[in-house]
């Protein structure tokens, strides 16, 4: 009998420990663009978290953009490569 090989996030402790790691991070670098001091230009940029919550929205527009428009588009079928 061969035994199965476990993995490093099979164990929900690992697992547990990485969102802690990840979200501990994510604390720790959000918190300098409180205390930053910034020279902005346009008003919306002195918004407390304004360039995270930017970079978030921009990210998933991208992605849904790439699955409902450019999908369409270059999306081939099936069986396009068979014949």
């Amino acid at each position: 009998m061969s035994k199965e090989n476990k993995h490093l996030f099979d164990e929900p402790k690992n697992v547990s420990r990485l969102l802690l790691i990840f979200f501990a991070s994510l604390v720790l670098l959000l918190v300098p663009d409180l205390v930053h001091e910034r020279h902005t230009i346009f008003a919306w940029e002195e918004w407390p978290e304004f360039y995270p919550v930017f970079g978030f929205v921009a990210c998933v527009i991208l992605v849904l953009l790439a699955k409902y428009v450019l999908r369409p588009l270059v999306k081939r079928e099936e069986d396009y490569y068979d014949r």
